[in-house]
């Protein structure tokens, strides 16, 4: 069976080549009878549609944005909030008639060492999703002069970003707590580089989250216990939540990183034989889908990561443009103290 090329579709139509060829990558020359009729002959031949390498050539864009992720794809895809990220990056992309094209580290178990997906794969922009500043992932795509927009990270100097006001949520959520009368108080939080005053650096989220918990604390004379665990695998939240609860004096309260944490911790403190939150209340952070499955339902703090990802998505569309902003956009999203039935006062 012979290919089906452009010029086939022009002879069925009575076209030229080239009035064909802009009903795929110009549709705004043709009338919309007319593309109609090009694509509707197209279909009947069984035509696949442009090469993407030429038309990507021909435009000067290949049609796809980059998503830089800090965790590899299968852990990403277990979390709730990254994947409610994610999602909200993609579908925000498809209405700008562009694909996201999902980027892991270069230093990847199993990947060749020839291969760094940062530097290699064509892209039209990046969007940097959290990710420790030093990643060389991160400086290969500024090597390459693209259009970068970062989310959940401190920002390069040049370059937009999106981030959420985690700092006033865990502030909130630890001044909720002292407001009940609690006075022992655990922090169980991500597992991260901390600096001298025990704030973890290489992670943004966690490191605002933590500042606004020590500084709602420390305002009312309370000095936490201080946990930090691993984001995977499961079994470390379990391990250090036992160790917090299992202790003669116990906290009567604890902060979490995450709802995650949250859920975990609560799951330890039943198997404990503590009743939530009769004898221990609980806060999670996120307002993620797990908050209202889990019962009790989990008091928290609910950040807008639909919205992050359309506004990550936004902000590099502006930058992609011929008229760049100036100055860049730094947006903070707000959060929201959810109070639902995890907390109560102090026992």
């Amino acid at each position: 069976m012979a290919k089906v090329t452009l010029q086939s579709i022009a002879d069925r139509v009575g076209v030229s080549r080239m009035t064909v060829s802009n009903a795929f990558s110009r549709p705004d020359q043709l009338s919309g009878e007319l593309r109609e009729r090009i694509l509707a002959a197209a279909d009947e031949l069984g035509y696949v549609g442009p090469d993407p390498a030429a038309r990507a050539l021909a435009r000067g864009r290949t049609g796809s944005v980059g998503l830089l992720l800090t965790d590899e794809l299968g852990e990403a895809f277990q979390d709730a909030v990254a994947t409610q990220f994610l999602t909200s990056v993609a579908d925000a992309l498809t209405h700008e008639g562009l694909a996201v094209t999902l980027l892991t580290s270069g230093g990847a178990a199993g990947a060749p060492s020839d291969y760094v997906p940062a530097r290699d794969v064509a892209m039209d922009g990046a969007i940097v999703y959290i990710c420790d500043p030093a990643s060389p992932d991160i400086a290969w795509l500024e090597r390459r002069g693209l259009p970068l927009v970062s989310v959940d990270r401190e920002p390069a100097p040049d370059a937009p970003s999106v981030n959420v006001d985690d700092r006033a949520g865990a502030r909130a959520a630890a001044e909720h707590l002292i407001e009940l009368g609690h006075t022992r108080v655990a922090i169980i939080t991500l597992r991260s580089t901390f600096d001298v005053a025990g704030v973890p650096t290489a992670n943004r989220p966690a490191s605002e989250r933590m500042t606004g918990w020590r500084e709602a604390l420390e305002a009312a004379g309370i000095e936490p216990v201080v946990a930090a665990a691993a984001f995977r695998p499961r079994p470390s939240v379990e391990e250090i939540a036992r160790d917090l609860l299992d202790r003669p004096d116990r906290p009567t309260a604890v902060l979490c990183f995450s709802d995650a944490f949250a859920v975990t911790t609560i799951q330890v403190a039943e198997s404990l034989g503590l009743r939530v939150p009769e004898d221990l209340s609980v806060v999670g952070y996120d307002d993620s889908p797990l908050a209202t499955a889990i019962r009790p339902q989990l008091t928290t703090v609910h950040q807008e990561v639909a919205r992050k990802g359309q506004e990550a998505v936004r902000s590099l569309m502006a930058i992609m443009g011929p008229d760049r902003p100036d100055p860049v956009e730094r947006i903070l999203l707000p959060t929201a103290l959810v109070v639902r039935d995890s907390t109560a006062p102090p026992p």
